[in-house]
């Protein structure tokens, strides 16, 4: 569908060969000689899509973006130049870089970034929006942006931008959306550009009661025009069920532009990077905590050890930061790669889970079913998605869009990530069955985490709680006592990934690190996620009462050493 047009409101001409003029409302840029330029007021089919090159000029329609793909993933250099209008204005927010009256390019430092495959700038002078998707050589987008100028038909917008205009509120309340997907058990679909409210609404005519929605993530490979907070509020009002789907980082054995690091302790810093993104974006669309963020892990090499440590390393430090932050932890990937590489680390120990898995398996069956790949004991309380067929057009309501098709059994919990009960103690003290309390809600919270443990987080210490315990304290091959004695306590503290740590570090990780210490060493220490010199002092003593090397950096062995309860 791609092509290079030229009409009176859009024109391409190649000066030098290498590079060519885009005009669009008195507005210029260079582009590359090869890339198409696509006029889509003429050519109003068209998907606009990041994963090509490509000048998009013009409103992306509902109708082009739902002939995308739904399977397509990751991005590359392109540029939409749309009206600056109150269609566009929707798009805006605090990360929107604005150029100055009368000029044609906005700059760019100290700039904040609303998604890191993006760059977005009005120019008030000409009356225009650009949006730069940015893949491997975000240099190149840039030089696209500054290379931008006036000419004598460039028009300025009468208003602001940034201001709401046809009665459009920019936010509703947060709470008029309960937390997504929900409870739901039926069909959805997953397009690759969220549909409009109009297309929406033809298709309550269809058996689909959920809708995956791309909300954030560096790999995106579609323009999102529909997508906003009121958006989202409309279609949950409507009883649609949203599944809040990031795609960001792939495996480092893939072939995509961007990619987890091999070296684990940076897989598990961009874990959590990612995850802040990914809350970041569903907070701004007024999807509440308690809501599950999905994870798009693409397929992989399952059989590369190496590139297998550091998904999982990756996903990990994900569910974990999204705990952290009051959401709910979804990983999709393929039924025979990721899906197998979470089903073996389920009952281990070295990882996080998520709360729910989304498997592509597509044989076309309305199931939750992954055997062989996924044991049906593993995520069995309402937490699967099943991804059963995809890339097929369907019409309801005479509104055509291309889908994947997916069939959920889904509940709000108890997860891990529903768990708030309060971890931070200045002694870890044993508790066993009869015992009630804080420190009880702390460990039934931790064997949530785990996976080990589907009870209330109530602070009673029943039988439930027991048996979850003598579960953890068997993969981790301590005495299976079923009391949450110091090495109990150690192991469930520590449990998680294995990032390096020192005197300077901060955040979640540290905190984890200190609670497991003062268990172990049953020693007084702040728990502020700071890692100062109390801190590297208690480390230093755990490591030499653990006959490892003194040097107070929490590296791989004493991680290892406090997971194993220790």
């Amino acid at each position: 569908m791609l092509a290079t047009l030229g009409t009176s409101a859009v024109a391409a001409a190649a000066s030098p060969a290498a590079a060519k003029d885009v005009s669009f409302r008195g507005y210029h840029v260079r582009v590359p000689g090869s890339w198409p330029v696509v006029d889509l007021a003429a050519n109003p089919d068209t998907c606009v899509r990041f994963d090509r090159h490509a000048v998009y000029v013009g409103h992306p329609s509902d109708a082009g973006q739902a002939t995308c793909p739904p399977g397509i993933v990751g991005r590359t250099e392109a540029l939409v130049i749309e009206p600056l209008d109150a269609k566009s204005r929707q798009k805006m927010d605090s990360s929107t870089r604005r150029a100055p009256k009368g000029s044609a390019t906005a700059a760019a430092d100290g700039a904040k970034r609303e998604s890191p495959g993006r760059i977005r700038e009005a120019v008030p002078a000409a009356g225009v929006l650009v949006t730069a998707s940015v893949g491997a050589h975000e240099a190149t987008v840039q030089g696209i942006l500054d290379s931008a100028r006036l000419d004598e038909d460039a028009k300025a917008t009468a208003t602001t931008p940034g201001t709401a205009e046809s009665g459009q509120e920019a936010t509703p309340a947060a709470a008029a959306v309960a937390a997504q997907p929900g409870t739901y058990t039926g069909l959805g679909f997953d397009p690759c550009a969220a549909p409009s409210s109009s297309q929406m609404s033809a298709w309550s005519a269809s058996p689909f009661r959920a809708v995956g929605v791309y909300i954030s993530g560096i790999s995106a490979a579609c323009d999102q025009p529909n997508l906003t907070a009121s958006w989202v509020q409309t279609q949950t009002s409507a009883g649609w069920h949203i599944i809040p789907i990031h795609v960001g980082l792939q495996a480092p054995c893939n072939n995509f532009s961007h990619k987890v690091s091999s070296t684990l302790s940076t897989a598990a810093g961009q874990g959590r990077s990612e995850a802040q993104e990914s809350m970041a974006a569903a907070a701004a669309l007024g999807l509440p905590e308690g809501s599950v963020l999905y994870n798009d892990m693409e397929a992989y090499d399952q059989t590369n050890t190496a590139c297998s440590d550091a998904v999982m390393t990756f996903l990990s430090a994900w569910t974990e930061e999204l705990h952290a932050g009051g959401y709910l932890s979804g990983v999709y990937s393929s039924a025979a790669s990721g899906m197998v590489d979470l089903a073996g680390e389920y009952t281990a120990g070295t990882y996080t889970s998520p709360d729910h898995i989304w498997f592509a398996r597509w044989n076309g069956a309305a199931d939750t079913d992954a055997t062989p790949y996924v044991p049906d004991a593993y995520w069995a309380d309402h937490q699967r998605i099943h991804q059963l067929s995809g890339d097929t057009d369907e019409t309801w309501g005479g509104v055509t869009i291309n889908i994947d098709r997916d069939y959920l059994d889904v509940d709000t919990g108890p997860f891990a990530g529903s768990c708030s009960a309060n971890l931070d103690f200045s002694q870890y003290t044993s508790v066993s069955a009869g015992s009630s309390g804080g420190l009880v809600s702390a460990a039934q919270c931790l064997l949530l985490r785990q996976g080990r443990y589907n009870g209330a987080v109530d602070g009673a210490f029943g039988s439930g709680t027991t048996t979850a315990v003598q579960s953890f304290q068997g993969s981790v091959s301590l005495p299976v006592t079923g009391t949450v004695d110091s090495h109990t306590w150690t192991a469930l503290l520590s449990a998680g990934t294995k990032p390096t740590l020192q005197s300077g570090s901060a955040g979640t990780d540290v905190k984890r690190l200190q609670r497991a210490l003062i268990a172990a060493r049953g020693q007084s220490l702040t728990i502020d996620g700071d890692f100062g010199p109390a801190t590297t002092s208690a480390v230093k003593a755990y490591q030499t009462a653990q006959g490892l090397t003194s040097d107070g950096i929490v590296g791989n062995a004493t991680w290892s050493a406090l997971q194993a309860g220790k």
